[in-house]
């Protein structure tokens, strides 16, 4: 009766796991879609799983000349995350909380810059992944 148990158990915890998995898997496929022709991924995958009104702090550096796109998604739909892009001294840069929580925006810097991005859960939302993509402009 004990080994059934723990056999249950643990094919539980696989599903559940599993299921949880996909979710995610969902969720950056919404991230993906903005990420396009002539944009390339840089290759990261930058999550956090965020609760109430955590925020999730990602940091990249940006060169001088290129063209970046950030894409942002939590959930199954685009609109649910707040994202704000600062220089290392904290000064706000660009927040898509002016346009409508755009799930994408395109930046080009005329020099090399270390940034700061934060992301957030749109308020109501108790708890969810944050997911960012960046690419990069083809030349």
């Amino acid at each position: 009766m004990r080994k059934i148990f723990f056999t249950g158990l643990i094919l539980m915890a696989w599903g559940i796991s599993f299921t949880a998995m996909a979710q995610m898997n969902t969720t950056m496929d919404i991230c993906t879609k903005h990420i396009v022709p002539p944009f390339i991924s840089d290759g990261q995958q930058y999550k956090a799983l965020l609760t109430g009104e955590e925020i999730a702090e990602f940091r990249a550096t940006f060169y001088g000349g290129s063209t970046y796109r950030i894409s942002v998604c939590s959930g199954q739909s685009d609109g649910n995350i707040v994202f704000s892009l600062y220089d290392k001294e904290r000064n706000l840069l660009f927040t898509n909380k002016d346009y409508e929580n755009s799930p994408y925006w395109d930046f080009r810097f005329t020099a090399t810059i270390d940034c700061i991005i934060e992301a957030e859960l749109v308020g109501g939302q108790a708890s969810g992944f944050a997911f960012m993509l960046i690419g990069f402009k083809q030349l």
